[in-house]
C-alpha cells in the first residue's frame, strides 16, 4: 500500500460531497463575471467615457486598493473592478475545499472510519487537492467564456479565467499546510484567511504606490505587489499585455505548499494539529461559568484576528485623504458619486465606512454560523442540559457578535481617523465624523446577523449556504455595486446597505435607522421562537 492508495475513491467521494456547492461557487462567479461586464459595455458604449473612467480607476489610490488599470479596453476595466473580488472568492473556494476534505474529516471522525479501510496516509489530501484544482480549472475555463460571451477577446478572456484560478491554486495549497498546524476545522479556515487578508493587502499596497504611465492610464505596482499571489494575478494583465509568465510563481508556490503539507501530515499525530495547545484550566474562570462568557470565548481568536486586519484597513484609507482631497477631475466624481455630497473629504470617508460596515458585516456571518457548527457537531448538546435555554444560548451569541462587529468599525474609525490626522492634523476631528460614521453601519449590520439566525434556525442543513448568499447579494445590491452594475431602485433596496444614511457627507436620518432596527427586531424574534421550538440537529 503506497501513501495514496485509495485516491480515486475518496476523490470521487469528495465529488460528490461537493456535487452542489462548487458548482454554486463556480457557477455563481462566471454568472457575475458576464453580468458585470455586459453591463459596462453598454454603459461605455462611446471609448471616450471609457478612456475617461480608467484615467479615474488609475489616478484614485483608493481604486487601485481593488484594482490594476492595465489600459483603456473594456475587458481590462472589467479587471479593475472585478479581479480583486473575483480572486478573493475563488481563494475562499479553495481553503474550504481542502478543509472540508481533511481537517473537517479529522475532526468529525469520517477520516478514522476511512482510515480503517487501505487507504494511504496522504489519500485524503490528495483528493483534496485534485478535487480543488480540477474545480480551479473548471473556474478559468467559466470565467473565460463568460467574458467572451460579454464580447471581450478571446486571449484576455483565457488570460482573466487563468488568473483567477492560480490564485485559487495558491490557496489550495495554502490551506494545505494550514490543516496541518490547526487542530480545528475553524483554525484551519482562520489562518488561511490571514494569509489571504495579508495578500490583499500587500497588492493592494503595491498597486497604491505604484506609478501612472503619461497617458493615464496603466499603472506600473511596486514591489509589494510582487509577493502577493493576488498581485501575481493582476500582473498577468488581462487583456492589457496577456503576460503568462506570473503564473508560474502560482503554480510553483501551489506545488510546493502542498508537499509542505504532505510532510508535515507525517509528522503530526491523527487529529492533531503541528501548533500546540495550550491545556485548559482544571476549574472555568467566571466569564465562561453564562453563555456571553462562553460566546466571546470561541469568537475571541476570530476577533482579535478582524481588529487587527481592520486596524491596517484603516490605517492605509485614512493615509489617502490628503491624496483624495486634492483629487481633480473623474476621480473626485467617483468619491463624490460614492460618498452622496461634492464635499470630497466627507464623501470619501463616507465610502471607506461603507466599505468597512460590510467588512463587519462578513466577519458577523463567518461567527454567527458557529451556532450552526455547535449543534450539529454536538457541543451544543451539554450547554443545554445546564440551566441554559435555547433561546438565551443563541442571544449570547447574536450579543457578542454585535459587539464584536461594533468594536471592529470602531478600531477602523479609530486607524482611519489617526492616519488622516498625521496628514492633515486636528485628531478629534477626523476621528469624530468616522466613528459617527461607523456606528450608523450598526443596524444593517445586526439585520444581516439576525438573518443568519433565522436560517440557522428555519434551514438548519443550508444555513452555510443561505447566509453567505445572503450575505452576497446583500453587498452586490448595496451602494458599492448596486448602481454600477445598473440595478434597479427596488432590487438596491433589497440590501440593508442601500439605507445606511451617508454620513459624515448627509446628516444622520434617524428613519432609516429605525426602520432596519424594526427589521432586525422582526427576523431575531423569529429565529428565537423557531430556534425554542424545533429539534434539535444533533449528530447520529
Amino acid at each position: 500500500m503506497t501513501a495514496t492508495t485509495g485516491l480515486g475513491q475518496l476523490s470521487r467521494l469528495a465529488v460528490r460531497r461537493d456535487r452542489l456547492v462548487l458548482p454554486l461557487w463556480m457557477i455563481g462567479l462566471a454568472a457575475f463575471t458576464a453580468a458585470t461586464t455586459a453591463l459596462w459595455a453598454n454603459d461605455f458604449s462611446d471609448t471616450a467615457d471609457l478612456v475617461r473612467e480608467t484615467r479615474a480607476a488609475a489616478g484614485s489610490p483608493g481604486i487601485r486598493l481593488l484594482g490594476l488599470a492595465s489600459g483603456p479596453s473594456l475587458g481590462a476595466y472589467a479587471m479593475v473592478r472585478n479581479f480583486v473580488l473575483l480572486a478573493v472568492l475563488a481563494a475562499l473556494m479553495s481553503i474550504f475545499a481542502v478543509v472540508r476534505h481533511t481537517r473537517q474529516g479529522e475532526e468529525t471522525g469520517r477520516a478514522e472510519l476511512i482510515g480503517a479501510g487501505p487507504v494511504g496516509r496522504h489519500a485524503a489530501l490528495a483528493a483534496a487537492l485534485a478535487v480543488t484544482t480540477a474545480a480551479n480549472g473548471v473556474l478559468a475555463v467559466l470565467i473565460a467564456v463568460a467574458l467572451m460571451v460579454a464580447g471581450q477577446p478571446a486571449g484576455g478572456s483565457i488570460t482573466a479565467g487563468a488568473a483567477v484560478a492560480g490564485v485559487g491554486l495558491v490557496f489550495a495549497g495554502v490551506a494545505a499546510v494550514t490543516v496541518q498546524l490547526a487542530t480545528s476545522t475553524r483554525a484551519a479556515s482562520g489562518l488561511a484567511a490571514a494569509v489571504l487578508g495579508v495578500a490583499f493587502l500587500t497588492s493592494g499596497v503595491g498597486n497604491m504606490t505604484g506609478r501612472v504611465d503619461a497617458a493615464g492610464l496603466r499603472v506600473a505596482s511596486t514591489w509589494p505587489a510582487w509577493i502577493s499571489p493576488i498581485g501575481w494575478g493582476q500582473q498577468m494583465r488581462p487583456f492589457g499585455g496577456n503576460d503568462w509568465w506570473p503564473l508560474a510563481l502560482s503554480v510553483a508556490v501551489f506545488v510546493t505548499a502542498s508537499a509542505a503539507g504532505a510532510v508535515l501530515a507525517t509528522r503530526r499525530d491523527f487529529a492533531l494539529g503541528m501548533l500546540p495547545q495550550r491545556p485548559g484550566r482544571a476549574h472555568a474562570g467566571r466569564a465562561l461559568r453564562g453563555p456571553v462568557g462562553l460566546a466571546w470565548r470561541l469568537q475571541r481568536g476570530p476577533a482579535i484576528g478582524w481588529a487587527v486586519g481592520m486596524l491596517g484597513f484603516g490605517v492605509v484609507m485614512g493615509g489617502l485623504v490628503e491624496q483624495v482631497r486634492d483629487a481633480t477631475g473623474s476621480a473626485r466624481d467617483w468619491y463624490v458619486r460614492m460618498g452622496g455630497s461634492d464635499q470630497i473629504v466627507d464623501a470619501y470617508r463616507s465610502s471607506i465606512m461603507q466599505m468597512a460596515g460590510v467588512a463587519a458585516a462578513i466577519y458577523a456571518v463567518q461567527v454567527l454560523l458557529r451556532m450552526r457548527s455547535e449543534e450539529a457537531d454536538g457541543p451544543l448538546e451539554p450547554v443545554l442540559a445546564t440551566a441554559v435555554g435555547r433561546v438565551r444560548w443563541a442571544a449570547a451569541h447574536v450579543g457578542v457578535t454585535l459587539l464584536g462587529a461594533t468594536a471592529l468599525v470602531l478600531v477602523f474609525a479609530g486607524g482611519a481617523g489617526l492616519a488622516a490626522a498625521g496628514a492633515l492634523g486636528d485628531p478629534v476631528g477626523q476621528i469624530a465624523p468616522l466613528v459617527r460614521a461607523g456606528l450608523v453601519q450598526l443596524p444593517a449590520i445586526g439585520v444581516l446577523a439576525a438573518a443568519v439566525l433565522v436560517a440557522v434556525a428555519f434551514a438548519h442543513r443550508a444555513a452555510v449556504v443561505v447566509a453567505w448568499s445572503l450575505l452576497l447579494a446583500s453587498i452586490v445590491l448595496g451602494p458599492l455595486f448596486g448602481a454600477t452594475l445598473g440595478v434597479p431602485a427596488w432590487g438596491r433596496d433589497l440590501s440593508p446597505f442601500t439605507h445606511v444614511p451617508k454620513v459624515p457627507a448627509v446628516p444622520v436620518d434617524v428613519g432609516p435607522i429605525a426602520g432596519l432596527t424594526v427589521v432586525l427586531l422582526m427576523f431575531a424574534s423569529a429565529g428565537f421562537v423557531r430556534l425554542r421550538h424545533r429539534d434539535l440537529q444533533l449528530p447520529a
